[in-house]
């Protein structure tokens, strides 16, 4: 895998279709197509279609149905220079090399067509416990995510590694997830962390963490 987080790429210097054109957005070139999170077209010079893209299937379809998780997407053909981002947030690159990606579904802003992707669960989380199912993109080509602020790479296999589920952006297919949990009794009281339940990630591989722990919900009136 290549990324400027490993010292391998430069991403001003990228071959291929993605590049930053600076790091809140991205310079994608056409006509190769490309996937992309829908409505994250900011610009585009040449001609080009938008088209929805489906989920690729029933089972991924009644994955996301009943997850909530995955990417709404869209193809884009054409020939020219197309550019994307998402509320300001940075973007990163990574490059796959036969190998696989796991990723937020609302970090991920766009990635190659050759590349494959699914919706997997994190072990121990069932369907209620929102936030917990991920994609997984494979094969060889370009995936770009974003991250609201800037991120921490942490490698896994140097010692047990933990994060937050919204904060985790991306991280190698490779290791094995899981959840922590650290409820106490004092939850009970009103006394609790608020940090009862967490990623827990082993293996060697690395883990890239943002800044937040994504946009505030809601309160219900």
């Amino acid at each position: 895998m290549r990324s400027s987080f490993f010292g391998n790429l430069d991403p001003q210097q990228a071959q291929g279709s993605f590049a930053l054109q600076n790091t809140k957005m991205l310079r994608v070139r056409l006509p190769q197509e490309v996937l992309a999170r829908q409505g994250s077209m900011v610009a585009f010079q040449g001609q080009m279609t938008f088209d929805y893209e489906g989920s690729g299937g029933v089972s991924k379809l009644f994955k996301k149905v009943m997850t909530g998780e995955g990417v709404p997407l869209m193809r884009v053909k054409g020939e020219g220079m197309l550019y994307l981002a998402d509320n300001a947030d940075d973007i990163h690159l990574f490059y796959l090399e036969n190998e696989g990606l796991t990723v937020n579904g609302r970090n991920l802003l766009a990635f190659e067509p050759q590349l494959t992707w699914d919706i997997n669960r994190v072990q121990g989380a069932g369907v209620a416990a929102g936030g917990l199912f991920n994609t997984t993109v494979t094969g060889t080509g370009w995936v770009a995510v974003t991250a609201h602020g800037s991120p921490v790479m942490l490698d896994a296999g140097q010692a047990p590694t933990f994060a937050d589920g919204q904060s985790a952006v991306c991280w190698s297919a490779g290791l094995h997830v899981g959840v922590n949990r650290t409820f106490k009794a004092g939850a009970l009281i009103g006394r609790g962390s608020g940090e009862a339940m967490q990623l827990a990630f082993q293996g060697q591989g690395f883990v890239l963490v943002q800044a937040s722990e994504g946009p505030p919900i809601p309160s219900a009136s």
